[in-house]
Formats: structure tokens, sequence, C-alpha cells
């Protein structure tokens, strides 16, 4: 089995106590795998959930040259250098085709998804046409060319050709797709398993008395939220307490019941000591001081018990920073254990609105709302005071600013990436 250790070596200028984000994602990507275990679902239990099979098209798509217009179908020999007067035969609907042959000097009503009539090859618009009559219709010269408004069979999708592929997460498009192809239910991945909990003797769970000194658990419900929308099967285990006991049972029966476990606080420096003699008892786990705001402290690996293993993602316990290390950490890694490709957060380049503070040699996450401004034009603002713990701030926001680890101060009018809030999945 490969050990961190080992792939951490094979990272140019890995130092664990100041580690980029980069080579963070990197090992994490190389150290994770995707989890066993398909089964069959239904389109309507099938959304969000990944392929696990390419789905090959039984059909072509469409299934035969159908018009893109209503209008009138021709051939297109018809057409020249002056106006052309063509008699009308007969009409084709959409599930109800002309079941004549159309001649020269002739030309067929058509409604837009009717099958082409036999001796047709181009559609003009019908309010492109002029001196409309009962029986004739008249085509202005230069109004249309050969092969306008025709659809042609299986331009879309070809019978044999794959229509989705392996690992991508279906959204609605693509039930409509697989519906299109008579398709009614797919191979997918199972769902994964994530067990995660909260730990400090300070936090209290909602209803509990709140005795001076203490705090409610708030991330128990943001990674529940992050968890959920990207289709995890989740098992929540609470808040478990500062002691080497609770901590043990608590690692011990997520990694029993789960594929992954996310906890949040008790990898800061200072914290306990026998939070990482606990979890390095328990397998392969690394603790990383990362070059990043917020979110420096995180620990990393695989543990086991009884025979069965887990990936381990130990979030720091300020709010905000455990978000924000879940979504640059966790989410790419989970997506990819669930068998997933093409998983990396899509960046958006904006203009800045509000001054950045910044010094070079780490990546900064900040929260902003990104807006059009008089003119239509993307533009982003921070949201104010950038405190670890400000959760009310990642609520405000729609968007994170990412500023690269070499980057200092940005100004506004100067661009940057964003990544959106709206769709993580």
């Amino acid at each position: 089995m490969t050990k961190l250790a080992d792939i951490a070596q094979e990272i140019a200028g890995f130092n664990p106590d100041a580690l980029e984000v980069g080579q963070a994602q990197e090992l994490i990507r190389a150290f994770v795998a995707p989890v066993d275990g398909d089964e069959r679902q239904t389109l309507t239990a099938a959304l969000g959930r990944v392929l696990a099979e390419d789905v090959i098209s039984p059909i072509d798509v469409p299934a035969h040259d159908n018009s893109a217009m209503d209008g009138f179908a021709f051939l297109s020999k018809a057409l020249g250098h002056e106006d052309v007067t063509l008699k009308v035969t007969g009409t084709a609907f959409a599930g109800h085709p002309f079941s004549g042959t159309v001649s020269e000097g002739e030309c067929v009503r058509i409604m837009t998804g009717a099958v082409m009539p036999a001796g047709c090859d181009t559609v003009i618009p019908i309010e492109l046409v002029k001196n409309l009559t009962e029986s004739t219709v008249t085509i202005a010269a230069g109004s249309a060319k050969a092969g306008d408004n025709r659809r042609l069979q299986g331009e879309d999708l070809a019978a044999g050709t794959p229509a989705l592929r392996m690992g991508k997460i279906l959204r609605p498009a693509d039930l409509g797709l697989l519906a299109s192809l008579g398709i009614g239910e797919v191979p997918v991945k199972r769902r994964l398993r994530v067990a995660f909990f909260s730990t400090g003797d300070e936090l209290r769970s909602i209803g509990e008395v709140l005795e001076e000194g203490c705090i409610y658990d708030s991330n128990r419900y943001t990674v529940y939220g992050m968890l959920s929308r990207m289709g995890c099967e989740v098992i929540d285990m609470g808040v478990v307490r500062d002691d080497p006991a609770s901590l043990e049972s608590a690692l011990r029966s997520a990694c029993e019941s789960a594929d992954a476990i996310v906890t949040s606080g008790g990898v800061s420096a200072g914290d306990a000591d026998y939070t990482k003699a606990m979890m390095e008892k328990l397998g392969d786990v690394h603790f990383w001081k990362l070059a990043m705001r917020p979110g420096r402290p995180m620990a990393f690996g695989r543990i086991t018990s009884n025979g069965t293993s887990a990936f381990l993602f130990g979030l720091p316990g300020n709010p905000v920073a455990a978000m924000v290390s879940f979504y640059f950490f966790a989410r790419e890694a989970l997506l990819r254990m669930m068998g997933a490709q093409s998983v990396a957060l899509p960046r958006v380049r904006v203009t800045l609105q509000s001054t950045i503070r910044k010094k070079p040699g780490r990546t900064e996450y900040q929260r902003g709302i990104l807006s059009l401004d008089a003119d239509g034009k993307p533009e982003v603002r921070v949201t104010g005071s950038q405190g670890s713990g400000i959760l009310r701030s990642m609520s405000e926001a729609n968007c994170m600013i990412v500023v690269p680890h070499a980057q200092g101060n940005v100004h506004p009018g100067e661009a940057v990436d964003v990544v959106l809030f709206e769709g993580l999945t």
C-alpha cells in the first residue's frame, strides 16, 4: 500500500510546515482512489450520480432528417438569381409526415421537427417568404441557400457512438438526453459514505444549554450541507469531546462505517497532543501547515480499524477555514473517490472593485460578492472583514476570490480569479 511519505518525496520542495496549496492538492490527488461498487438507477433517481460506464446511443439523434423551423420545404434546385414561386402541395407536421413526393416546382408547408418530405433538402422560414396564398408561395432571390434549416439524421448523435462518458456527474440535461434515447435506467457508482464530526469541549449542539465559554457547533451543519450537495451518503457523528478514548472510539466507528471521514477542529498547533498521536496510531496521517489563508492547519491521510480503512480529512475548527479547506482540498478528493471526472473548480476572471492587501508567499481565499456593473460587465468586491471565524461573510458572499501564492497586493481595476459558490458540487 502506497504511503503518504513516498508520494511526498516525489513533490519538489515538499515541506509539511510550509506546504503550498498546489503541492497539497497534488499529494491528495495522488493518494486517494475511487471506491468499488456500481448499481443501476432510474433516470429520476440518477440526478447528481456518477456514471459507472459509457452510455452508447442505440439510435440516431435525430432519427430522421427534419425541419429546424416552421416554414416551407423544397428542393434547393429551385433557387436561382430571380424570385421563384412554388406550388404548396401539402403539410408536414411533427409526428405526422407528408406521405407524398415533392416534385420540381413544388413545396410542402412544414412544422418544426417534422420529417423532411421526400425530394426536399431545404427549408425557408415562413417569415422570409412573400406572396403567400393557400396554394402558392414566392421565395425571393437570395433569401435561402441549399440545406438551410435542415437537421440531418444522426447529426446530434449517431447510433453506436458514446452519448455520455463514464465518470460524468449526471445533470438535468443529461437526464433529458438519456430519455431522448429511450434509456430509462443507467449504471452509476454507489454513493460515497462519509462520516463527519466536530471536536472540542467548548462545542454544544443546537438545543443544549450554552454555558459560559461555549459555542454552538456550526461546522457540522456546513459540512453536512457541502457533503449532501455533493450527493454523499452522510453519517453525522455529532460532537466528540477532547479526550483520547472518545476520539479513538469515534475514529474507529467512522472508519468501519464509511469510505471517508471529515473532522473539524483538533488539528492546530497547540491542540491536545493526543489528537495527532491518536490519528497516527490508527494509520498513515500527516499534519500540515499550509501556506494559505484562511485554513492553515490540516490533517490528511488514511486510518485503519479492524481491517477496514478510510481516508481522513482533518479540517481546522474556525468556521470559514473549515469551509475553505473543504472546498479546495476535500471536495476534489471526494469526487475522485466517487469516480467522477473533470472535478476541478472552474474559475472566472473578473475585475476587482476593492483593495486586497496580501504578502507573497501564501494563497489567499477572500470572500467576494460578484455583480454586474452599469455596462453589464462582471465585477467583484470583498465582503468586508476576512477573519476565519466570521461565518456571516460566507453567507453574504456568492464567490471566493483566489489570490495566488506569489501575488502581492491587488488593487481596484485589476483582474482576479473567482470561484462561484452557486453550482458547487
